[in-house]
């Protein structure tokens, strides 16, 4: 019996018949389609590029280029450089090279040294500011205590100030101290003496010894 099925199965089913019309896939000229339609998404297409390209009417405008100082300028142009290098040369040559621009500055130099004295006597001269001649000024006399004789021909004076305050109306009491040149060492500790402002006479020494206008008791 199942012998018998399987003859009847292969006789309904030969193996040389052709497959399903109905599963082949028919070609395209078979169902009607027009060849040319595959072509035209490819012809639409710079269509397509040309309206991306074209920029929208409600696109924002481009932002200006910021300013850029001359140093950032020379900066930026540095860096696209593309730094070629310069073919090798000898010694020789770069010696040469150093002397032509050396030459070359000096001339530079010249020719503006040149310029500079022809607009220094271009313009017009001026007469000096002639005034009256500054004559021998009044020396300073101070009186004051000597505080010390003790180094050669030299005694220490102090200077008292008494002064009202120009705010406070305080009275208010400075003293100063100055060396003062005493020829004979008649000046003595305590005394008071008058000073007369002098030339300099040593590194400390402005002053010098008038007269002695009170012995120390």
């Amino acid at each position: 019996m199942i012998e018998e099925e399987k003859n009847d199965a292969t006789e309904e089913t030969p193996q040389g018949s052709d497959p399903d019309p109905a599963e082949t896939p028919e070609p395209a000229e078979a169902q009607g389609s027009d060849p040319t339609d595959a072509d035209a998404p490819a012809e639409e297409a710079p269509a397509a590029d040309a309206a991306e390209e074209a920029p929208a009417p409600d696109a924002p405008a481009a932002e200006p280029e910021e300013a850029l100082g001359p140093k950032e300028r020379r900066r930026r142009e540095r860096s696209r450089h593309e730094g070629e290098s310069r073919p090798p040369r000898s010694p020789e040559e770069r010696v040469a090279e150093r002397a032509e621009a050396r030459s070359r500055k000096a001339a530079e130099r010249r020719r503006w040294r040149q310029r500079s004295r022809e607009r220094r006597r271009s313009r017009p001269k001026t007469e000096p500011l002639t005034g009256g001649e500054h004559g021998p000024g009044r020396a300073r006399v101070r009186q004051g205590i000597v505080v010390s004789d003790k180094a050669d021909k030299t005694i220490s004076v102090r200077i008292d100030v008494t002064r009202r305050h120009r705010m406070y109306k305080k009275i208010v009491r400075e003293s100063s101290t100055l060396n003062a040149h005493d020829e004979r060492n008649e000046a003595h500790a305590g005394d008071t003496v008058r000073i007369v402002e002098s030339r300099p006479l040593s590194r400390t020494k402005r002053w010098r010894l008038v007269e002695i206008l009170e012995r120390a008791r």
